[in-house]
């Protein structure tokens, strides 16, 4: 099994959900991946989409063993739009990396450099942002053509 985990990271404002709980609501449903959502106490996704989910607030306990980490900020979801933790140490850095399985990074994009994730995991030979920010010219692309048939 896959092991994926999305991690919660820190940002200069609360961002919306949208892309943790569509991320862990595919995962979730998964059955060959083991999903993992690591965030501070207090953000907490709408337990509609972590069904299936381990949800364990030890960062480094979640990165053990994973083969890909997502790294993603957040707002409360009880406290909707609150900022509750700017917690520095919740940023993914090598050290964070270190403990995966030579696990790949991949965000939704853009990221905020040294903010969400250092600069040494994003151009690290394990990132794969490049290739994601690749794709994106290509499903952009396709839905233009659809979209002028």
């Amino acid at each position: 099994r896959v092991k994926v985990v999305l991690t919660w990271a820190p940002h200069v404002r609360a961002l919306p959900q949208c892309v943790p709980n569509s991320f862990a609501d595919w995962f979730s449903e998964v059955d060959w991946v083991d999903f993992v959502i690591t965030h501070p106490h207090g953000y907490e996704l709408d337990p509609k989409f972590t069904k299936g989910a381990t949800i364990e607030y030890d960062q480094k306990k979640a990165l053990a063993g994973a083969d890909y980490v997502q790294a993603k900020n957040w707002s409360s979801y009880r406290d909707y739009g609150q900022v509750l933790s700017n917690d520095p140490s919740w940023m993914l850095t090598p050290e964070h990396m270190a403990l995966t399985d030579s696990g790949k990074f991949i965000h939704c994009l853009p990221v905020r450099r040294n903010v969400e994730v250092s600069d040494a995991v994003l151009d690290s030979p394990g990132s794969l942002i490049i290739q994601e920010a690749g794709n994106r010219t290509f499903s952009m692309q396709t839905v233009l053509h659809e979209l002028l048939k």
